[in-house]
């Protein structure tokens, strides 16, 4: 059985191939510009474009699940052609798919949801890659500048929700299922940087920003304003019982999830 990855280069999917194929399945990877991958010599690396369902067939053609992202773009543009999407998989006679949740939902979402494929829908909490932000100015000047530096997030780890997607494409059970994913402890900005502090044997200072000063740097990045709000209300001033720890990874992994310490031991030297 072959099972095809979309997003396979990102934080994310590099880890559904790496579970895949530590699992003995065949994977196909999709990808705007297969020269850059860098993936396994074992998966097969295909050109395609989510937006550009005429490019799909070729990287559907076999395949017995899907891993599908909601991204049009590098800008996190939502796709706008979900139902099609859709149909392709399922004309190219895929049985199942998992769709990870996106910052806002486009087409393919309601799309997914609504089909007679055997779907999984994960939703993770705040990525421990995202911590990846403050590398260079920890590097560079031992400094992490966040506004709501007291809001207490539950970071999961890429690799926990690899194996959570990995195993609802290759096993039964997990059809019509929705999982929050969440990491094991709720941390807020101070604990983290400690955290990695203590990984890349360095102080940190952390410079807490006002709100304005939070949107001139998101907007100095390039980050479309819908995703600069969103972002605002799901850290700012939040209640303190807004997030809380869920036990889904043990559940459908069958072992504990990462610990950010953990994470931080395995990136402690992008932040030297």
């Amino acid at each position: 059985m072959t099972y095809l990855v979309t997003g396979a280069t990102g934080s994310v999917g590099r880890h559904v191939v790496a579970h895949l194929l530590e699992a003995g399945h065949r994977v196909r990877a999709l990808t705007r510009d297969p020269g850059r991958a860098r993936l396994p010599e074992a998966v097969e690396v295909v050109q395609g474009d989510l937006g550009k369902v005429e490019t799909l067939w070729p990287a559907l053609e076999g395949v017995t699940g899907v891993h599908l992202i909601d991204v049009a773009d590098s800008g996190y543009t939502p796709l706008a052609n979900g139902p099609e999407i859709v149909e392709a998989v399922r004309k190219a006679g895929a049985r199942k798919a998992t769709l990870l949740s996106s910052w806002s939902a486009g087409t393919l979402e309601p799309a997914v949801l609504s089909s007679d494929l055997e779907w999984t829908y994960v939703q993770p909490t705040e990525f421990m890659a995202n911590a990846l932000a403050w590398a260079e100015p920890v590097r560079t000047r031992g400094v992490v500048e966040e506004a709501f530096p007291a809001t207490r997030t539950p970071m999961v780890h890429e690799a926990d929700i690899g194996a959570v997607i990995a195993t609802a494409l290759t096993e039964d059970g997990h059809h019509g299922r929705s999982y929050g994913l969440t990491g094991p402890e709720l941390l807020d900005v101070p604990a983290k940087l400690r955290i990695l502090a203590e990984a890349a044997g360095r102080e940190i200072t952390l410079v807490e920003l006002t709100v304005d000063e939070l949107r001139e740097r998101y907007r100095a990045q390039g980050m479309p304003e819908e995703m600069i709000e969103f972002r605002i209300e799901i850290f700012g001033n939040v209640p303190d019982d807004a997030y809380q720890v869920t036990d889904t990874i043990e559940e459908v992994t069958r072992r504990p999830p990462r610990t950010f310490a953990q994470w931080a031991a395995e990136h402690a030297g992008s932040f030297r």
